[in-house]
């Protein structure tokens, strides 16, 4: 693989798609924002008790990648903003993630967020 001067906030494993998160608890609306450095913004209404802020993010992001809530791993960061997603052979993504293409086979991106 080649060296980038930008680090990126995802990668392939396998046919499994990890992603650095920076959560914002507590916001007005669930959002995706943009990547800051290594990790993608990722806005939730929930509050942050007991890992409750994450759960929703699970909720929130699943349908945007084609997956059921099952096929998202929390790897780290369930009770911080700071976590690492694995979500297991996502159908779609959000257009942040630009013309992915995953390893096995082509997807489509999902726009919009």
């Amino acid at each position: 693989m080649a060296d980038t001067h930008e680090k990126s906030f995802f990668h392939w494993d396998g046919d499994t798609l990890v992603v650095n998160i920076l959560g914002k608890p507590g916001a007005r609306k669930d959002a995706i924002g943009k990547p800051k450095e290594a990790q993608l913004k990722v806005s939730v209404t929930a509050q942050p008790r007991s890992g409750r802020a994450t759960d929703h993010m699970v909720t929130f992001l699943a349908p945007l990648f084609g997956v059921r809530e099952r096929d998202i791993e929390v790897v780290f960061g369930r009770e911080s903003v700071h976590k690492q997603l694995r979500i297991r052979n996502p159908l779609t993504w959000p257009q942040i993630f630009g013309p992915l293409q995953k390893p096995a086979s082509g997807v489509k991106s999902k726009g919009g967020q």
